[in-house]
């Protein structure tokens, strides 16, 4: 078993890998001594955002969080909007394809290098209109499918890891709790397993990796924008995706989700999705997660 590091974040104590990231840097690297390593594709994309200090539920800490090298899949589903009201808080608004019929997704994510270390998450979130947004004209929609700034509401959110569940669910208020995940995406496929409370099978996936365009780092940068309630408030959370090779499937073939027993499951039926219209797939990516902001919806 590799060594560990108990750590503090306030007044919470979690255990880090010994000599890992955040043991070393505690979410304020040496971007140069980053860029040496093997598996960071660079960091240019991080000189650009430099962090502030701030205080916290979880204690002082740096913003935004730096993830490295990264790689994400997403299915996006359609699912009726009198299923998807009936998990949405208000003043949330579903984002709307035609009447009636709103988006759903299940997301995958698996963070090799980051500021807390390897970790990996699974998500079912519902999208939403933007805060504030007085109606839906087409741009909404295809920004939304494209992926340059989807604004989400994350109905269930593990992770397989203390330090990513007590930052997620303290300090940015997401629905985590920790479980075993496995994650993998490369060129050729995506697959993924999450256990449930009793060792079984919450949710897997098999699928094929669709083909995958190269971009320069800063060329395409995408966002997403979590609403959450901390404290009773509603807070927006940005997260940037700096694009390094990524491919879209519509109406895609070979996709295997199966749901089984498990909050993540029960989460998705919940929503009575009706099909797969869109699989998204990065296989090399970077991230910038900034801390929450308080907002008005």
């Amino acid at each position: 078993m590799a060594a560990t590091t108990t750590v503090d974040l306030g007044g919470h104590q979690v255990d880090v890998p010994s000599g890992g990231f955040f043991d070393r840097y505690r979410m304020r690297p040496d971007l140069d001594a980053i860029a040496a390593d093997p598996r960071v594709p660079g960091v240019d994309f991080f000189r650009t955002q430099p962090k502030t200090h701030v205080d916290t539920p979880i204690g002082p800490t740096w913003t935004p969080n730096f993830y490295y090298a990264i790689s994400t899949a997403r299915l996006t589903m359609l699912a009726p909007t009198s299923a998807i009201r009936r998990r949405l808080p208000e003043p949330l608004d579903p984002l709307e394809v035609a009447p009636g019929l709103g988006l759903v997704s299940t997301m995958f994510f698996r963070y090799d290098v980051c500021d807390i270390d390897f970790y990996t998450e699974v998500a079912t979130a519902i999208a939403v209109k933007p805060a504030r947004h007085g109606g839906l004209g087409p741009i909404d929609l295809v920004a939304a499918l494209k992926n340059d700034h989807l604004h989400a509401y994350v109905l269930s959110l593990p992770v397989n890891t203390a330090i990513a569940q007590l930052r997620g669910k303290e300090g940015y208020g997401f629905p985590k709790w920790v479980t075993p995940i496995d994650v993998e995406i490369d060129d050729a496929r995506v697959t993924s397993r999450v256990t449930n409370d009793a060792g079984g099978t919450d949710l897997t996936l098999s699928a094929p990796t669709p083909a995958q365009k190269v971009s320069p780092s800063g060329a395409r940068v995408s966002s997403l924008t979590s609403y959450t309630r901390i404290d009773g408030d509603w807070h927006a959370t940005l997260s940037q995706t700096n694009v390094l090779a990524a491919g879209t499937t519509r109406l895609p073939r070979g996709v295997q989700l199966t749901l089984g027993e498990g909050r993540l499951s029960d989460d998705l039926r919940s929503l009575k999705p009706i099909r797969t219209i869109q699989f998204d797939v990065m296989t090399r990516g970077q991230l910038a997660l900034h801390l929450p902001a308080p907002t008005s919806l």
